[in-house]
């Protein structure tokens, strides 16, 4: 099944050739998003991940072949999911959910995770899949045109 691991320095190039088909599939919410004059979205700062103590960087793996990635902010009270991301042809296969799930069992914890109002795809799976992962044990704000889904992992069943 699906696992996870730390992606390391020295992956940092892929993990930005990852992350452009991430920009583009978010960028049908955020019209701002543009291509740059070397026609690549504009890389993220991941430099924090390898320098930074409160923030990972994961690849989700299916036996060898990366299939996605997270981005992770954890600083002891509570744990945030920044980014995260599957490939088009793994979703709606359970990839995802069983990603997820392993992400939130590496961080014990409270956590939040968010989606932009526009992006109806993301609050769709995330309501879904950490309501089943809960059983129900989790609370959904909104606020700023973003939803935020809030647990804690004893929650986990």
């Amino acid at each position: 099944m699906v696992h996870i691991r730390k992606v390391k320095k020295s992956e940092e190039a892929l993990l930005h050739n990852l992350m452009q088909f991430y920009i583009y599939e978010f960028s049908k919410y955020i019209p701002e998003i543009k291509l740059e004059s070397n026609f690549k979205y504009k890389p993220f700062d991941l430099s924090q991940n390898w320098e930074d103590e409160t923030h990972f960087a994961y690849f989700f793996c299916l036996k060898t072949e990366v299939i996605g990635f997270a981005l992770i902010e954890s600083n002891k009270k509570i744990n945030t999911v920044l980014e995260f991301f599957v490939l088009a042809s793994y979703q709606g296969k359970g990839f995802g959910k069983a990603a997820a799930r392993n992400i939130f069992k590496a961080f014990d914890g409270y956590w939040n995770v968010s989606q932009i109002e526009k992006n109806q795809p993301a609050l769709a799976f995330w309501r879904k899949t950490i309501s089943d992962i809960t059983n129900g044990g989790m609370e959904e704000v909104y606020e700023n045109r973003t939803y935020v889904q809030k647990f804690h992992t004893s929650s986990i069943v």
